[in-house]
């Protein structure tokens, strides 16, 4: 199975709403997104090898899958269109401010913060292995997206704002545009069907994976649960 949308956008963008809104259309019949490596951790080796190499087992890494959006896909877009010339690419956004407060109460929050909840989380690292992996992936993305992209200085917002624009700067200049869909989900339907060419569907377009859940979510992809 050939991946058909390699999504571009950072996290937060609305990356999880585009995954269903694809699968709704009947464009993708399933679409790889940090949920299937939290949902299935012994993947991450496919991962790390594109970051040490530039490129992995593709069809290891997408058995079942035609379409890739969010996290850990994002920071290697431009190798994907390099081993999926036909695929469109979609690169989501949204308001600066609001991605920015959405990323600091979700993804860089991720995992325990109080005494307390360490002391927890050890214990249950001690004896659940599935929960070791899982915490190497979280591991890896903070690594990969904080430490290295974002340079550790997120807490820098002027920073992250220069990395916000020039990212979405880099994937304009670096994609053709009659393969690129600069997407604000807030948009609804219209530009994202008339992009792949369907029919809009009479149901609103689905918001999910909004912060307000986030804390919910993740003991659940924690247990192998899709959420």
């Amino acid at each position: 199975m050939s991946i058909k949308i390699i999504g571009a956008g950072l996290p937060r963008t609305g990356t999880n709403t585009l995954k269903v809104s694809l699968v709704t259309l009947g464009y993708c019949k399933h679409v790889y997104h940090m949920k299937e490596l939290l949902v299935n951790p012994e993947r991450l080796h496919y991962w790390k090898t594109l970051d040490d190499t530039g490129d992995t087992d593709w069809d290891g890494l997408y058995d079942g899958y035609d379409g890739t959006v969010d996290f850990p896909g994002y920071p290697w877009y431009k190798e994907h269109m390099k081993q999926y010339p036909d695929a469109k690419v979609i690169l989501t956004v949204r308001d600066f401010e609001s991605w920015y407060k959405s990323v600091d109460s979700t993804v860089f929050r991720a995992g325990p913060q109080t005494p307390g909840e360490k002391i927890k989380m050890l214990s249950k690292l001690l004896f659940n292995a599935r929960a070791r992996n899982v915490v190497k992936c979280i591991k890896w993305f903070k690594k990969v997206f904080f430490a290295e992209r974002l340079q550790g200085n997120f807490g820098d917002k002027a920073f992250a704002e220069k990395f916000w624009n020039d990212h979405i700067a880099e994937v304009k200049a670096h994609v053709p545009a009659d393969k690129l869909l600069v997407y604000d989900v807030r948009d609804g339907w219209a530009p994202l069907c008339k992009f792949l060419g369907v029919e809009e569907p009479k149901d609103p377009l689905p918001h999910l994976n909004k912060k307000e859940n986030f804390k919910e979510m993740l003991p659940k992809l924690m247990k192998g649960q899709m959420v």
